[in-house]
């Protein structure tokens, strides 16, 4: 009897964890990801107070990035076709954090656990973020379209304007601002 409440309890928690790291049902609609995921809400709106991004950016960004998959991870790269030879690069859960400046985030805040498959934590990552980018680059956090050209390129790429010669980020920027115009309106019909 022990063994098969040790089992249940086991599927039990393994069906939670999975489910904690899947998209919400309509990832295109914030009035049902924010009635699936009220806790997400709840973290976003506490990192727009603490570092400025409001919810609409923050969603939109984690859209581009992960598709809100907690523990996504980049493509494989392959030699020849075939070979695998790792990852593109280290970018990794929700807010698809490269590890060194995931571990910029945490030496810089004091939040030594933190952890990118948790979404609390990766959004006030990209609020951290996104506040650095207004004291390096002057982009308002309002600002989708920089803010996230500056999110994958990072601070000095950005002033360099290394964005400029990519065709795809800019359409990945155009991408970013167009969903964050519609979540903010979804979230202005269901707030």
């Amino acid at each position: 009897m022990t063994r098969i409440i040790a089992i249940i309890a086991l599927l039990v928690l393994s069906a939670c964890a999975g489910s904690s790291l899947s998209p919400p049902s309509n990832i295109t609609n914030a009035c049902v990801m924010k009635a699936e995921r009220p806790e997400w809400f709840e973290a976003m709106s506490r990192t727009q107070v603490k570092w400025g991004p409001p919810v609409s950016v923050q969603l939109a960004t984690i859209y581009r990035e992960s598709k809100f998959v907690g523990d996504a991870k980049t493509p494989k790269k392959y030699a020849f076709g075939i070979i695998p030879r790792g990852r593109i690069s280290s970018a990794y859960g929700y807010a698809q954090a490269i590890d060194g400046t995931w571990g910029w985030y945490r030496d810089d805040t004091g939040r030594r656990f933190a952890s990118r498959t948790n979404f609390s934590d990766a959004s006030d990552f990209i609020g951290w973020y996104m506040n650095r980018t207004v004291i390096e680059n002057g982009i308002p956090v309002t600002d989708a379209y920089r803010q996230y050209l500056a999110y994958h390129e990072g601070h000095a790429g950005y002033r360099r304007g290394s964005y400029r010669a990519k065709a795809f980020l800019l359409r990945a920027a155009d991408e970013v601002k167009a969903i964050e115009r519609r979540y903010a309106a979804q979230l202005r019909q269901c707030s």
